[in-house]
């Protein structure tokens, strides 16, 4: 389980950009559903991708944050006990 996690958290802050951009993308996505709402369900659709894509590049990068923390967790207590 430790070289998962030091595999998923080795550069927190490629992480932090993966899930800022899926973000972004989410929030495009939210945008353009309430567009849609408005005008053309086309653009709903398209929203809905948008939506999509941004939560699986968001949830990536939160898992590499996430793994990068959890891994620093570990590392304080195994110091800790020597």
């Amino acid at each position: 389980m430790k070289r998962i996690l030091e595999k998923l958290g080795q550069d927190p802050q490629r992480s932090l950009v993966l899930f800022t951009r899926g973000l972004g993308l989410f929030a495009i996505g939210a945008c353009l559903i309430f567009i849609g709402y408005y005008f053309h369900y086309f653009w709903q659709i398209a929203g809905i991708a948008f939506l999509a894509v941004g939560l699986l590049i968001s949830a990536w990068g939160y898992s590499g944050i996430f793994a990068n923390r959890l891994l620093n967790i570990f590392d304080r207590q195994e110091n800790k006990d020597n």
